[in-house]
């Protein structure tokens, strides 16, 4: 980007779709969705056309491919992931332009679940799960911000590439095929062979191996049509804070998380773990008693705890000493589906340490794997059927000023070809309940299917 950046004023779009609409056919288009207007979310990010785009492979190796002139390639000896985006993040100058806006340019996109595993060493003997890239990540140089709070929207961007979207935004939304299932979703694991799995994770738990291992099971259905008419349905649906769009070839992200992972503002670190579940009451009074049961459960509270021990271990390897600390434990979060726990720990960011070092340091997150986490990895790779490609890996941002903002990709759904996956998965612990656990991962993603099928 050589010119500078400026910021423009758009008429305040309410809800991001029918603005991504315009732009979700250009290439590398990613949209961050705060769910609005249902969702308690704040920002909506959207761009598109980046500078260039980063795909790490099955091995963990970078590859970056140049859209623009003035993108250079990728050094030789640059192989290890996270040093290439902290490479890619510094070929785009740092904003000058004065503004409170999370995202002025800089990286999106996601991490997938199989880059951590492989970063932290776990060898995987099971099949891929999807034909997705490890993580994908495009250097935007320009970007469309709302701030729901404040009620406006700012084009990001320098005058050049601002002309250019505006004149993208005038034309009409383009249509989409129509989505709809061409078979019904099926599960790689059967009740039975659930409850055979649960018992080996109890096995290593009372071995000692383990404290807490999250055990997950992927559904399939074969689709037609556009993924965007997919991703509509299941906005309606489950509207959450952390949702996101993104579809490239044959492929599609389509994630509705509840679940912040890590956020850098201003060197404040903030980490938001959910563990505990409770499905939605069919009237206000069993909606109620739903929430009371979750809320006084010792066996989900313990299961929380031991995450946010994990988190304040991970956040502690790159916050200042002290600095760690846990101003929400268990706080009770409702969703249109599912209540759940959710807790909050904070730190700053030490003096040198960047949000990038902070996200290898925690990926993946902890509430997604189990305590501790490197043997858990371990015993979910030897008891789930395939690996999990995105699912329960991140996706979100980390802009050039040094601020950073990513989910757990949970309630998410990978469209691969003409295949479409989702995964339902919940924390065990000593004494979880086979049934109940079984159906807390059909209760997570229930909405996602029905609004589907």
């Amino acid at each position: 980007m050589t010119q500078p950046l400026t910021l423009v004023p758009l008429p305040y779009a309410r809800e991001p779709l029918s603005l991504f609409a315009r732009l979700r056919r250009r290439p590398g288009a990613v949209l961050l969705d705060s769910g609005r207007p249902e969702a308690r979310g704040r920002y909506d990010i959207m761009s598109s056309d980046p500078l260039g785009t980063l795909h790490v492979d099955a091995n963990g190796q970078p590859h970056l491919r140049c859209h623009a002139d003035t993108l250079a390639a990728l050094p030789a000896g640059i192989t290890d992931a996270f040093a290439a985006q902290a490479w890619l993040l510094e070929q785009l100058p740092f904003p000058t332009v004065e503004s409170e806006l999370p995202f002025l340019g800089g990286l999106m996109g996601y991490w997938g679940y199989d880059l951590g595993r492989a970063h932290q060493g776990v060898d995987s003997a099971r099949p891929a799960a999807t034909s997705l890239p490890a993580a994908r990540l495009g250097l935007y140089d320009w970007a469309i911000i709302t701030d729901h709070e404040a009620q406006t929207t700012w084009l990001a961007a320098s005058k050049r590439r601002a002309a250019a979207v505006q004149q993208r935004l005038e034309q009409p939304p383009v249509a989409h095929e129509e989505f709809r299932l061409a078979a019904p979703f099926r599960a790689d694991m059967s009740r039975e062979a659930y409850a055979e799995r649960f018992a080996r994770v109890q096995d290593y738990i009372r071995a000692g191996d383990c404290y807490q291992i999250n055990l997950a099971q992927r559904l399939t259905a074969r689709y037609r049509g556009d993924p965007w008419g997919a991703y509509c349905r299941l906005r309606r649906a489950t509207p959450t804070p952390f949702a996101a769009f993104m579809a490239w070839e044959n492929k599609a992200v389509m994630s509705l998380s509840p679940e912040r992972f890590i956020q850098v503002r201003d060197g404040l670190v903030e980490t938001r773990p959910i563990k505990g579940t409770r499905p939605r009451g069919d009237t206000p009074e069993s909606d109620r008693t739903q929430a009371r049961e979750l809320q006084h459960s010792a066996k989900d509270r313990a299961e929380n705890v031991m995450i946010v021990d994990l988190l304040r271990n991970d956040l502690g390897r790159v916050c200042r000493p002290g600095s760690v600390r846990v101003p929400r434990l268990c706080g009770l979060e409702s969703y249109p589906n599912v209540h759940h726990l959710v807790s909050v720990v904070q730190g700053e960011l030490a003096e040198g340490g960047s949000p990038l070092a902070l996200l290898e340091a925690a990926f993946p997150g902890g509430s997604i794997t189990g305590a501790p986490k490197v043997r858990a990895m371990q015993i979910i790779d030897e008891l789930e059927p395939c690996q999990r490609s995105l699912y329960c890996g991140s996706l979100g941002y980390v802009d050039a000023r040094g601020h950073m903002d990513t989910s757990i990709a949970i309630r998410t759904v990978l469209a691969d070809g003409e295949a479409l996956h989702v995964w339902g998965g919940g924390g065990l612990v000593a004494d979880s309940a086979p049934h109940t656990e079984y159906a807390e991962t059909l209760d997570k993603i229930r909405h996602l299917l029905s609004s589907l099928e």
